[in-house]
């Protein structure tokens, strides 16, 4: 009875706990100033097809275009100044799908991190506002902005390093077994 007690013990430790999906903006970071690909990834956990999916722009961020999505309708939200401030995608997402949605953006030119407000709604009626901290049970997603940059060799600098220290244990290793050549006596002709 104990074996069995620490065992289920065991599992609950061992099992991974499943993060709660949320609409997310990608990348995470990007450089200052950088005219910038994101994608709004928006996932359905729900009964019920999202029919509606809105986001607004943080004002240090310039968005200035939206690529097609098929099955899906963009109608950017813009202020008095023509200024795209928001978009709001329309359409039908099944649950237990995802649905990415692109668009450029001109980062600010200063180091922030830019918050992304997300509304989903579904075709009962819920309304979903991933608008929270990050510790809350609904978070907007961030992106942090900074004069960094991407990640070097895109993001494949440290898996390219690995393999680099692996060739070179290779190598010392083949010379540490490679047969040596008798040392000849002092004096001796070589």
């Amino acid at each position: 009875m104990l074996r069995l007690r620490l065992a289920a013990a065991a599992a609950l430790l061992l099992t991974p706990t499943v993060a709660r999906a949320h609409a997310v903006v990608f990348p995470k970071t990007s450089a200052a100033g950088a005219y910038e690909r994101y994608l709004l990834r928006v996932p359905n956990e729900k009964g019920s097809a999202t029919t509606r999916i809105e986001i607004r722009f943080p004002d240090a961020a310039k968005v200035i275009s939206f690529a097609d999505v098929p099955g899906w309708q963009v109608v950017p939200v813009l202020d008095s100044a023509q200024r795209i401030v928001g978009a709001v995608w329309t359409g039908t997402l099944a649950p237990q799908r995802f649905v990415e949605l692109p668009f450029i953006a001109v980062n600010p030119k200063t180091p922030t991190q830019l918050v992304w407000p997300v509304y989903q709604t579904y075709a009962n009626g819920e309304r979903v506002e991933w608008t929270g901290a990050r510790e809350t049970k609904s978070p907007a997603s961030t992106t942090d902005v900074g004069t960094s940059g991407p990640a070097p060799l895109g993001g494949r600098g440290p898996m390219l390093a690995a393999l680099m220290a692996l060739a070179l244990s290779l190598i010392a290793v083949g010379l540490s077994l490679r047969p040596s050549r008798p040392t000849p006596p002092p004096g001796a002709r070589a």
